[in-house]
């Protein structure tokens, strides 16, 4: 297999209701993203976790760390909700001998102006050319964990 891909919820997954915003994390989009795009890479998606990123707790991120430790394969892209895609992009750096990109959504894939095709896209590239380690693709650039930020006010992350 190419690549691995591991969905864990936010708003790259997120399902609007009504006018007044109510939504919940639904079914992962992944599929239907690689489908659509005409993916021809060897690849498995899983969906591991249905939460917004600020309901992540730390048992969720050692479950992922763990999951992805163990897993047999070396080229992983996790979606992730962006307001804890740092945090968790962090846990994760103990994993070895591996390239892992995280990756995700302004705006959930279901909307027409969703950055997430170009976000998903954009990962798969980058797991595929990066060296073994830790990664959070967006907004088309690569970034290292620990010199990210997020800029809510800009709507993108950039170095900090």
């Amino acid at each position: 297999m190419d690549i691995k891909f591991y969905a864990v919820g936010g708003t790259i997954d997120k399902v609007y209701f009504d006018r007044m915003s109510e939504y919940q994390v639904g079914e992962s989009m992944l599929v239907d993203i690689l489908r659509q795009a005409n993916v021809t890479l060897d690849y498995e998606c899983e969906s591991l976790i249905h939460k917004d990123s600020l309901d992540m707790t730390d048992a969720d991120r050692h479950m992922l760390f763990e999951t992805i430790e163990s897993d047999r394969n070396r080229r992983i892209v996790v979606t992730h909700g962006t307001d804890t895609m740092i945090e968790t992009a962090k846990k994760l750096q103990g994993i070895e001998n591996k390239t892992v990109v995280l990756t995700g959504a302004m705006q959930p894939a279901k909307f027409k102006s969703s950055d997430a095709e170009f976000n998903l896209g954009f990962a798969v590239a980058a797991v595929q050319t990066l060296p073994s380690g830790v990664y959070i693709a967006m907004n088309g650039r690569i970034f290292d964990p620990d010199k990210v930020c997020k800029r809510r006010e800009h709507n993108r992350f950039e170095d900090a």
